[in-house]
């Protein structure tokens, strides 16, 4: 009951954070920290599919550090690709998973287990809602079902953000994010572009 109540709680203010704000990279930010937070996971990231380069291209994270978010380009193709054709794909253990494509990396950040979720909008794949955990951790449908529900909710706030700002795709959208946080790094925590007021001192 205690877990049902947590998620309930997350989908209203993940749905609030929507309603009241206009600005993709706020929303993208509460919706990974709110998953992380939610979970009790080591982290949280929120991918684009960039479709000229067929990577993932990450929007927002939190409980990554800059070391593992920028440990190279995130192939469509290669990293957990079964997600994003059949659906979420919950990975029990990075080291001895042939789908995961920085397998040492993931190894070195602390990070034994993965949930990977779609992100699809009008019956359009624009990108994925990764879950990572410091312990190897067999995600429950609760877990999957949570996840899945709140990338669809921050797929359709990207999406709305493309079309009130005339945008022709979501990578535009992840550009704009960039851009505006580019201007907001007074606010911004040193390595993931988190507002400090919801930052957590766990987050590393």
């Amino acid at each position: 009951m205690k877990r049902q109540l947590i998620n309930y709680e997350t989908l209203l203010k993940v749905t609030r954070a929507i309603s009241h704000s206009k600005d993709p990279e706020e929303v993208a930010l509460i919706t990974v920290e709110s998953i992380k937070s939610a979970l009790g996971a080591k982290g949280c990231a929120l991918f684009l599919i960039n479709r000229k380069t067929n990577e993932l291209e990450l929007a927002a994270s939190f409980g990554l550090s800059e070391e593992y978010i920028s440990k190279g380009p995130v192939s469509a193709m290669r990293s957990i690709a079964q997600s994003l054709e059949e659906g979420p794909v919950a990975i029990y253990d990075v080291m001895d998973d042939p789908r995961i494509q920085y397998p040492e990396e993931a190894k070195k950040e602390g990070i034994a287990s993965i949930l990977s979720a779609p992100i699809v909008v009008g019956g359009h794949l624009i990108g994925a809602m990764r879950v990572y955990t410091a312990e190897h951790w067999e995600f429950t449908l609760e877990d999957v079902n949570f996840v899945q529900a709140i990338a669809q909710i921050a797929g359709m706030a990207i999406n709305m953000a493309r079309h009130t700002k005339g945008l022709k795709s979501s990578i535009d959208v992840l550009k704009t994010m960039r851009e505006v946080q580019a201007k907001r790094t007074t606010r911004r925590t040193p390595y993931e572009g988190v507002p400090v007021s919801v930052a957590s001192p766990a987050a590393g």
